[in-house]
């Protein structure tokens, strides 16, 4: 593979541009190679340049790198090093030639040379120093964590009895926040549930001001400063260093009253993170009133911090690559440019290139052996081989038996809608009353299951995207490492269910309109049913069979959705309760299952639900439950993080379940005071809605960027993507005008169910937009 080619694809996608803008160089070298034509080259010119050679003092700030070993009359470039008040380092690069021998060309090349090497070290800098700096917040949260194990799981510890070795069983959450205590304060705050990893970004928040106090350091040293570190938390034996060798008694009280020191001032403060501790707090008025955590609490501290290190691992891995892959670059195209000039010019300035901050800088890899050395030790007792699976992730291989079985089930699956479609048409089945009265009873059952299929179909192609892109989808949801399910997963989940359930209704439809199978009847009546408890307790299933890691996550989720205001409200919960909103008519559908099986005879049922007053009641209800949900979660995290944006989102949604009740009365009562009630109330939080999505959530349309009713960074490069995505959400959006309008011929199930798959593929759009490409 090309270079050029290999630096695209392994770029990280939140620094492109801050990568060697390599093809751009190449296009240079091709400009001065075009100009040369037939020009022989001069091979005595380089004597003539002697002249030009110009020597800079390095005691005045400037300096000229070059190739001091070789022969001076052959140097073809002079470097000028400027020192900048900001201890960084410009480059300049002249070009030694006569004029008569230069190309214009070949300045514009070293001039873009020079800004390319310029803003390589400049971005290499600022993330190495904002490594460094959660470095240091990682190692005062250990400091303080390593006090809340003992004060936790020894509450009565007075200093007289030796730190003994705290071994924790710590699996993977979010990372999470625990706060050494601000200047002159008496206490250390550990928030034992609260923090989370907002847009992919790393690392863990702390107030600037916050510090231990100066003498409270504890055997915690992640060498932010490149030092090797002695001794590392808890977990060491209190008699024996680092390498199992004795301590004296000198060092031994040292650790003690270190650890006694931040073990004085540590107090643990319980944020409402679950229904019982928000209740408390709303009762009483006051989150400092019940100070305590129990070990439950504090292995989820464990969790979180664990993976804030693990993350802080990954961006320094990332550190290092982009450092080997922009000087590749480097080396790539100055080899290019002697080939083509017949010059040499590679070697004089790789030296500068080895010589500036990115090529000599060793930061980064001293910084990772001291967190290889403080994760390792603090949270796997010792074990490297375990640590370091968790640090370096091999990359997830894919199965055969999951792709082969994913083109049998899909195979299968448009093999059984052909045929359902031809048995239909034979049978002449819209064209007869009976087939009219079947369909309208029987199809709600099963279209539940074609919303279900449609939205893991939907889900699978915005994996296999996010992946392309390089997007993090694992960290940005919080899944257990290894355990996510990507694409060919849950494509394989949805066309292994669409099998089973077009097989069913195959079946059913079969026997149902078949004269000589009418004594089955009453058993065929029960296989939509029996479908539904078969998806349920799979899901709820507890061994290990089917992904159960994946099933209990996305039940948690389910579960903090239905209590909204109750729980903290993290990234997982409100995606959850997004992709609710647009399945409103699968929750209709279990009311219909309620209806349908739980009123009258099953031989003597016919399509009688709408006319209980109850079915219409709960019809109504059960229509703004996903938006409700979504509305509470807006208020929550309104008061919480005092963002009045959550407020306005909050209000939108508002305005949607106002819309949903007068557009579920028109649906019901077909009078024009509410058709027209239904228009105007539709037509605003369709307009809301449209508004929040291209603007808010996509952060599109912006007026001041570079690309036209866009905005400056866009990942995906061809432009017409995103105006294609903007007139789609604006037509879905306003395609459930057509229910209130009534100007189409369709039956009202058949509408319902067309524009409730819409809805569903207007959802799969805005998650690839929402989350994750509006955000680089």
């Amino acid at each position: 593979m090309k270079f050029g080619k290999d630096l695209k694809k392994q770029r990280v996608p939140e620094w492109i541009e801050a990568y060697v803008d390599y093809n751009g160089l190449k296009r240079i070298l091709e400009e001065i190679h075009n100009s040369k034509g037939n020009k022989p080259n001069r091979p005595n010119a380089s004597r003539e340049r002697s002249s030009l050679f110009m020597d800079f003092d390095t005691s005045t700030g400037h300096a000229s790198n070059f190739e001091k070993e070789g022969d001076v009359e052959n140097q073809v470039i002079a470097v000028d090093t400027v020192q900048q008040e900001n201890s960084r380092k410009k480059y300049n690069t002249k070009l030694l030639v006569s004029p008569e021998d230069g190309e214009e060309n070949e300045s514009i090349f070293f001039n873009t040379l020079d800004d390319e090497l310029n803003k390589t070290n400049n971005f290499y800098k600022d993330k190495v120093d904002e490594a460094i700096e959660e470095a240091a917040r990682l190692k005062k949260q250990m400091e303080a964590l390593v006090a809340l194990r003992i004060k936790v799981i020894n509450p009565n510890f007075d200093g007289s009895s030796s730190l003994k070795c705290l071994s924790m069983d710590i699996s993977n959450l979010a990372p999470s926040k625990i706060i050494p205590p601000a200047r002159g304060k008496t206490a250390v705050q550990l928030n034992c549930a609260e923090i989370r990893a907002m847009d992919g970004k790393l690392g863990v928040e702390m107030s600037s001001e916050s510090q231990l106090e100066p003498g409270s350091s504890s055997e915690v040293d992640l060498g932010c400063q490149g030092q090797h570190s002695n001794s590392h938390a808890n977990n060491i034996p209190c008699t024996e260093n680092s390498n199992g060798a004795p301590i004296d008694g000198e060092n031994t009280n040292e650790r003690k009253s270190s650890h006694l020191e931040i073990l004085d001032r540590v107090k643990i403060s319980n944020t409402f993170d679950d229904p019982i501790s928000t209740i408390k707090g709303v009762l009483s008025d006051s989150k400092e009133k019940d100070l305590s955590c129990n070990k439950e609490e504090l292995k989820e501290v464990e969790e979180r911090l664990k993976v804030a290190f693990i993350e802080l691992y990954q961006k320094l891995c990332h550190l290092k690559h982009y450092s080997f892959m922009n000087l590749s670059a480097f080396s790539k195209i100055l080899k290019k440019y002697d080939k083509i000039t017949s010059r040499s010019v590679a070697r004089s300035y790789m030296r500068i290139v080895d010589n500036s901050y990115i090529g000599s800088c060793d930061v980064v890899n001293s910084l990772m052996e001291r967190v290889e050395v403080v994760f390792i030790k603090n949270f796997l007792s010792s074990n490297r081989r375990e640590g370091m699976k968790l640090l370096r992730p091999k990359q997830k291989i894919e199965k055969h038996h999951v792709t082969f079985f994913s083109g049998f089930f899909c195979g299968c699956s448009v093999a059984l809608l052909v045929a359902v479609v031809l048995l239909v048409e034979n049978r002449k089945l819209v064209l007869k009353s009976r087939g009219t009265l079947y369909m309208g009873t029987v199809f709600p059952l099963y279209s539940l299951f074609t919303y279900i299929v449609l939205h893991m179909l939907v889900y699978a192609a915005n994996i296999y995207f996010w992946r392309r892109y390089k997007i993090n989808y694992p960290f940005i949801f919080g899944f257990k490492r290894g355990t996510e399910l990507g694409h060919r997963e849950v494509f394989l989940l949805g066309s292994g269910l669409a099998m089973i359930v077009l097989a069913a209704f195959l079946i059913h439809f079969h026997i149902k309109m078949d004269s000589k199978s009418q004594h089955y009847e009453t058993y065929i009546e029960l296989l939509p049913l029996g479908l539904v408890i078969v998806v349920i307790s799979i899901t709820l299933c507890p061994f290990n069979i089917i992904y159960r890691s994946s099933r209990f996550f996305f039940i948690k989720c389910v579960f903090r959705c239905l209590c909204a205001p109750l729980y903290k409200v993290r990234l997982p919960d409100f995606f959850l309760a997004d992709q609710f909103t647009s399945q409103v008519q699968a929750i209709r559908s279990f009311e219909y299952y309620i209806c349908f099986y739980g009123w009258g005879r099953l031989s003597q049922r016919l399509n009688r639900c709408s006319s209980h007053d109850l079915y219409n009641v709960f019809y109504f209800i059960v229509g703004v439950i996903p938006y409700w949900f979504r509305f509470l979660q807006c208020v929550r995290r309104l008061f919480e993080e005092r963002d009045f944006a959550h407020g306005y989102n909050g209000l939108r949604y508002f305005l949607t379940i106002v819309a949903v009740v007068i557009r579920t009365a028109f649906e019901l009562r077909k009078k024009i005071a509410w058709k027209v009630l239904a228009l105007v109330s539709s037509a605003i939080a369709a307009i809301a809605n449209t508004y929040w999505d291209i603007v808010v959530d996509w952060g599109l349309l912006q007026r001041k960027s570079k690309n036209l009713f866009l905005r400056d960074k866009l990942l995906i490069t061809h432009k017409s993507v995103y105006f294609t995505a903007m007139v789609l959400d604006v037509f879905l959006r306003f395609a459930w005008l057509q229910l209130t309008l009534d100007v189409h011929s369709l039956q009202g199930n058949t509408i319902s169910t067309i524009f409730s798959c819409l809805e569903i593929l207007r959802r799969g759009l805005w998650n690839f937009f929402r989350y994750f490409i509006s955000k680089l």
